[in-house]
Parts: C-alpha cells; sequence; structure tokens
C-alpha cells in the first residue's frame, strides 16, 4: 500500500514537474518575443521570395520565439491573409525546424543547479523593474529558470518509475522503427511543441531510462507530431493555407522516412553515441542533425513539393476569397502580438484606400451625374462596414495579449481611426444618395455653385491624402501637421463662405430653391469628411507630443 502511494506522488510530481517545464518553455518563448517586439516584425517583413533567405529567417525567428509550431502556425495564417506564397511560407517552415533546436542545445547543458537562482531574479525583475524591456527580460530568466526547475523536477520523480517493468516494457516497444515514430507523433500532437516532446525525452536520457537507439525514432516521429497544431489551424482557410500545411507534412514525414532508413541502415546511432556519452546531447544531436540535413535535402525540392499538391488541391484560391473579409490579419497571427500589430496597420490603411476610393466616386457620381458608379458605391460601403466591425473586433482580442507599450497605444488610437475612416465612407454615400437625387429630379446646381464645390473637393482630397499618408508613416512630422491644419481651416472657411453664397444666391433667384438644400447638405458632408481625416492624420500624436494648438478632439458621429 505503502509503495503504491510513493509510486502515485512520485507521478504526481513527475506531472507537475512536466507542467513547469511546459510553461517555463511558454513564459521563456513570450518573454523573447515581447523583448525583440518590432524587431521581429521588421525581419518578417523584410522577407523575398527567394526560400533560402526565408529559410534563416525561419532559423532566426524560431530561435527568438522557441516554437517551430507557433511559426507554423504563423505561415499557415500569413497565406491564408495573402502575405506570403506558398514557397515563401515552406522556406520559413523549414527554418523553423532547424531553429527551434537551440532549445535542446539548452537542454543538454547541466546547469539546472541555478534553475531557482533564475526563477529569482527573473521574479525580481518583473515585480519591481519599471520597464516593460527589464520586465520581459525578468520574464525570460524566470522563464528559463522555471524550464530547468521543471525539468529536473520531472527528471528526479521518473528515476524510480523508470525502474518498474511497466515503463521498461514501453521504452522496448518504441525501439521498434514503425512504433518509436507514432509513439513520437502522438507525443508531439499532445504537447504541441516538438521542443518540449524532444525535451522530456532529454529528461528520460539523463537519468539513463532511455537510450539513443529507444529515443531515435521518438525523435523523427516528434518532428511530423508538431505539424498536427498547423493541419488543425488550415481547416477552414484558404486552399493555400492548405496547402501550406500540408506541404509542411510532407516536408517532414520525407525526412523522417530517410532518417529512419539511415538508422536502421547505417551505424548513425553508434556514430551519435561516439561523440558523447550524454544521452540528452545525443538526442539533441539527433534533432539537429535530422532538421539541418533534412531541410538542405528538401528545400531546393520545394517547387516539386508544391506541384503534388496544387495537383492534389486543384483551384484558384482568389475564386473563393469575398470581398467582404479580412486580408491582412488572420486569428493565428494573434498568436504573434508585434506581427498582428503590424498586420491589422496594413488592414486599416486598406480601410482607408477604401473610403478615399468611396469619396472619389461619389464626387464623380456629383459632377458628371454618372449612375454607374453609385451601385460600385453600395458595394464598397459594404466592405468598409464590415472592416469596421471586423477589425475592431480583432483590437478588442489583440489588446488582451501582451504587447510592447507603443504597440498598446497604437491600438488604443486605431480604435478612433477605424471609427473616422467609416465615417469618410458614409459621408461619401451620403454624397452619392446627393448626386441620385439630382439626377432623379434632373436637377442641377448653378455654375458658380458647382465651381465651389469643386475647389472644395480638391481640397478634401488632398486632405485625405495626406492624412491616410501621416497614419501610415506611424508619426507625426511637424511640416503634415501645418499643412493639414491649414487645409482643415481653409476648408471651414470656405464651407462656412460658400453656405452663405448659397442663401444669398437663392435670395437673388438665381438658384433653385428646390435643390438648395442639397447643396447645404453637400458641404456639410464634404467638411465632415475632412474633420474625420484631420482625425486620422493626428492619431497618434499622443506619443508624439503634438501641440494642443494643433491637437483636435475627436468629431462626433
Amino acid at each position: 500500500m505503502t509503495f503504491d502511494y510513493t509510486m502515485m506522488m512520485q507521478i504526481i510530481l513527475a506531472l507537475g514537474g512536466l507542467g513547469l517545464f511546459l510553461y517555463g518553455m511558454r513564459l521563456m518563448g513570450e518573454g523573447l518575443e515581447l523583448a525583440a517586439g518590432s524587431n521581429l516584425r521588421n525581419l518578417l517583413e523584410k522577407l523575398t521570395t527567394n526560400r533560402f533567405l526565408g529559410a534563416l529567417v525561419g532559423v532566426v525567428v524560431t530561435a527568438i520565439i522557441q516554437s517551430s509550431t507557433a511559426v507554423s502556425v504563423m505561415c499557415v495564417g500569413f497565406v491564408n491573409a495573402s502575405i506570403m506564397n506558398l514557397s515563401q511560407a515552406m522556406g520559413v517552415i523549414m527554418g523553423a525546424t532547424i531553429g527551434t533546436t537551440m532549445t535542446s542545445i539548452l537542454l543538454s547543458i547541466q546547469i539546472s543547479d541555478y534553475a531557482p537562482l533564475a526563477i529569482f531574479i527573473g521574479a525580481v525583475m518583473v515585480m519591481f523593474c519599471k520597464k516593460n524591456n527589464q520586465k520581459y527580460f525578468g520574464q525570460i530568466i524566470a522563464g528559463f529558470g522555471i524550464l530547468f526547475f521543471g525539468m529536473t523536477t520531472m527528471s528526479a520523480n521518473l528515476k524510480p518509475i523508470a525502474s518498474s517493468d511497466f515503463f521498461k516494457g514501453i521504452i522496448t516497444s518504441v525501439s521498434n522503427p514503425i512504433i518509436g515514430v507514432l509513439f513520437g507523433i502522438a507525443f508531439a500532437a499532445l504537447l504541441q511543441s516538438s521542443s518540449a516532446a524532444v525535451g522530456v525525452l532529454q529528461a528520460l536520457g539523463a537519468i539513463n531510462a532511455l537510450a539513443l537507439p529507444d529515443a531515435v525514432y521518438m525523435v523523427y516521429g516528434i518532428h511530423i507530431g508538431a505539424c498536427v497544431t498547423a493541419v488543425i489551424s488550415s481547416l477552414g482557410a484558404t486552399k493555400a493555407a492548405k496547402r501550406t500545411a500540408l506541404c509542411y507534412v510532407n516536408f517532414t514525414v520525407i525526412g523522417a522516412v530517410i532518417f529512419a532508413i539511415l538508422s536502421m541502415c547505417t551505424p548513425f546511432n553508434s556514430f551519435i553515441e561516439s561523440v558523447t556519452d550524454l544521452v540528452p546531447l545525443q538526442i539533441s544531436i539527433v534533432h539537429i542533425v535530422f532538421s539541418i540535413v533534412s531541410t538542405l535535402i528538401l528545400l531546393p525540392c520545394v517547387d516539386l513539393i508544391i506541384k503534388l499538391w496544387y495537383i492534389i488541391i486543384p483551384g484558384d484560391e482568389e475564386n473563393e476569397v469575398e470581398a467582404s473579409r479580412l486580408k491582412f490579419v488572420d486569428e493565428r497571427l494573434l498568436k504573434t502580438p508585434p506581427i498582428a500589430v503590424s498586420q491589422v496597420t496594413k488592414e486599416i490603411e486598406r480601410m482607408g484606400n477604401l473610403a478615399k476610393k468611396n469619396f472619389a466616386r461619389s464626387m464623380k457620381a456629383f459632377l458628371e451625374k454618372d449612375e454607374s458608379v453609385i451601385k460600385e458605391i453600395e458595394e464598397n460601403e459594404e466592405v468598409i462596414d464590415y472592416l469596421n466591425m471586423a477589425i475592431t473586433d480583432y483590437l478588442v482580442k489583440l489588446n488582451g495579449l501582451n504587447l510592447e507599450d507603443s504597440d498598446r497605444e497604437k491600438i488604443g488610437s486605431y480604435y478612433h481611426v477605424v471609427s473616422d475612416m467609416e465615417r469618410i465612407g458614409d459621408h461619401a454615400e451620403n454624397i452619392s444618395e446627393i448626386a441620385q437625387m439630382l439626377i432623379d429630379k434632373d436637377a442641377s446646381f448653378s455654375k458658380e455653385a458647382i465651381e465651389e464645390v469643386e475647389k472644395i473637393q480638391k481640397l478634401v482630397d488632398n486632405i485625405i491624402e495626406d492624412s491616410i499618408k501621416m497614419f501610415e508613416a506611424s508619426h507625426v512630422d511637424p511640416k503634415m501637421v501645418d499643412l493639414v491644419s491649414n487645409i482643415e481651416q481653409e476648408i471651414d472657411d470656405k464651407t462656412a463662405a460658400y453656405k452663405q453664397n448659397h442663401i444669398d444666391r437663392l435670395s437673388a433667384g438665381t438658384c433653385n430653391a428646390t435643390v438648395g438644400t442639397l447643396f447645404m447638405e453637400l458641404l456639410t458632408n464634404l467638411e465632415r469628411i475632412a474633420d474625420h481625416s484631420t482625425n486620422i492624420a493626428f492619431s497618434m500624436y499622443p506619443n508624439q507630443q503634438v501641440p494642443k494648438s494643433e491637437a483636435l478632439s475627436i468629431v462626433p458621429v
């Protein structure tokens, strides 16, 4: 009875150690990601069509965030959002399998005695440091310590369990190549991390419960199992995203088959054992060699793998994409907040350009009495309304994540920017309705009134263009501040003057009273578009110290 209770407690403690190990790995990865911040974002944005450069980026990014699973899911999201093509994504994913081996190298080094000290130092930095960057480094140190402390706890309590006949039977069975690979697949899929799964094998190796010949096939299976999360994340995504996930599976399966044959038919295992007597290091070396060699062999063959999956999953993904959808952001990108912030910025820029196009169309409908563009305006407005709701929902989710201070401030301003862009679209639609009324009534304004509208239109065109440029730049240029402020003031002055001119024309009988109210409504809509544009232009002013005289309050809707 006592033995059973002791065994049960050892199992509980071993599971607790595994939990600490997984949590420490996640904490360290998140800390590294936050510390990298915009640098990580800039690195990914500099991707080119060169898949070899993409592989290098995959190595670096995975080494930073310590998760090839997260990178592969991110790539599926990028392809789904049309940010990255399949060839680029495969380069990054292949590089990610190399980058993830960094964790196994760390775990093969015997530094667990210093883990409690790392936890203490990290906790002190997180609790007492005022700057977020210092807190992020504290999180990295604490996560590093928790990771090793968990591994030590797990290893210490697995040692007695490993001597049981039941456990020895499991180890014997996994020495069979097929069973070993299947076990590795299931284990990595369960933990959703190849680094964590390899880390557990290293923990077993550290207590001599597992030898390299028994572990090697599990390592190969772990690489395949790491694909499961990416495959699941591709469900319901575009065909291109599905192809990305399945190409990833192809890559790892081919690599596993090559290395399984290598292990069975050559003295590969014996060679690794001759390099070092430390089993954790042996497992790490196999993990590294598998990743590097598989990538070197298969990276030049990416186009063939891609062609295969285009045959299996035919069709043009462009035909399945509706206009009312998020183009640059994806739920999968929320796993990497710095990237998600960058992409939601692009989505907002897209929304702003749609609103700008709608304004141009509405003025064409008004000035040229072109009824054909009114339908386009209505369709575009539906997309703008959809983006308003979808982007706002995404911003809410993003705001609940760990973000850099600068990114959190951006998100706070983005709520207002999205609202202002949506209101520009609404006012453009109002102008198109005025145009439709004039067309239906076969009415028109006086020559003087049209000339006044054209003058204000040019100013509004300029202020929309300049405002979107200022938002895209993410900072306030003093020259642009003065320019936008002056244009906005000129629009206000001309609006007031032209309204009075119109009243004078009505009094003199030179303008038709039937359409007189429509002219006033048109001027009001133009002025409001200018106001909302100015809000967008100064959306980043809380961070940029724009003079109070220039800072505008949000225009009510």
